[in-house]
């Protein structure tokens, strides 16, 4: 008995997409993973466009595997989610395939699309569309502006520590904000020797520290106002303030409920542990994976509660008794943490949203 036809009105169509700067390239299967066709686009609206409509020609869309979600996959990722397409995150193809059957955009377009289908890529790309995405935004150049700064006081002390004697004696045993208010106020003139280049040096340095130290300022006043009015109850959190909110914001980003459990988020930050057991012996240890600058900011939490928040304190107390490192006790803590942010971050979402 012959079976009959699928049309494409009834065909399920999985699409991947490998993307580049300028180009994307996809590739179509259907649900019993039939090759349909390839196409390249260019990375503009015009090219989401013609993604979009070549994909529904051939049958009914059921999702987009799509790389590189958070990079040159966020323009279509975002165009298609505005029409209404189920999305998936898909990362970088097996490197042991890609030994054993070589490396193309095609190529890498189609494992993206076979891995929607297995169900070996299954995760739900943040939206990148709201005010989780702003203030991802202005935590780099708050990060970089802080690179910056430390950069100036670090070369400026090493010229300090070069320059001719009676200049360098002339800036010892000053406090680092001295040293900067001394070395900016300087007017070296002509630069006609080592010790009028210093001064210009110097000064140029200071200058730089302060312009930096006044754009974080900025910067800092700009995240507490937005960390407060996205998620006031988890800035309500001991010890955490606008810096580590933010962290915390970005893992979640504007869509988070995609993050389906307390545990689910303790493994985006680094926190959970993971089998690591052999014949007799049953062990576990900490996911190495993660977000670490997420895992660095629940440190840092952490700490400032071993230290004055006294329900940690007893906490670390009982432990202690019980025969349990420090570092093991932070790592406990570093879990506790992750749990209740989820928990804090969840209720300001529904919240927002009921």
């Amino acid at each position: 008995m012959s079976s009959i036809p699928e049309t494409n009105d009834r065909r399920k169509v999985i699409v991947g997409v490998d993307t580049h700067k300028h180009i994307h390239v996809a590739v179509a299967i259907d649900h019993h993973g039939a090759r349909l066709g390839d196409l390249s686009v260019p990375a503009d609206t015009g090219g989401y466009t013609q993604l979009e409509q070549w994909a529904q020609a051939l049958g009914r869309v059921d999702q987009f595997g799509i790389e590189g979600t958070g990079s040159y996959g966020a323009g279509v990722t975002s165009f298609l989610r505005r029409r209404g397409h189920r999305i998936v995150e898909v990362n970088r193809g097996d490197r042991r395939s890609r030994r054993q059957n070589g490396k193309s955009d095609t190529l890498d377009a189609e494992a993206a699309a076979r891995s929607v289908l297995a169900g070996t890529s299954a995760v739900i790309p943040k939206t990148g569309d709201g005010t989780a995405e702003m203030i991802r935004q202005i935590k780099i150049a708050r990060d970089t502006a802080r690179k910056g700064r430390t950069s100036a006081i670090i070369t400026l002390k090493t010229i300090v520590v070069n320059s001719p004697a009676e200049l360098r004696e002339s800036l010892a045993e000053m406090t680092d904000k001295q040293l900067l208010k001394r070395c900016s106020l300087y007017r070296p003139g002509d630069v006609i020797d080592t010790t009028a280049s210093a001064k210009h040096t110097l000064r140029a340095l200071a200058k730089r520290w302060f312009d930096l130290d006044g754009e974080i300022a900025d910067h800092d006043r700009l995240l507490d106002r937005l960390t407060a009015e996205m998620s006031p109850t988890l800035r309500d959190g001991y010890g955490i303030g606008a810096d580590t909110a933010a962290e915390m914001l970005i893992v979640f980003g504007d869509n988070p409920d995609r993050i389906h459990s307390e545990a689910a988020f303790a493994k985006l930050c680094g926190t959970c542990p993971v089998p690591a057991s052999s014949g007799l012996t049953n062990k576990h240890r900490l996911y190495r994976g993660g977000h670490r600058q997420a895992n660095a900011a629940l440190y840092r939490t952490v700490i400032v509660r071993m230290r004055f928040h006294q329900p940690t304190i007893d906490y670390v107390a009982r432990r202690t008794t019980e025969g349990l490192s420090k570092k093991d006790i932070i790592r406990c803590l570093k879990r506790f943490v992750a749990r209740e942010v989820y928990q804090r971050v969840m209720f300001d979402h529904h919240a927002r949203t009921s």
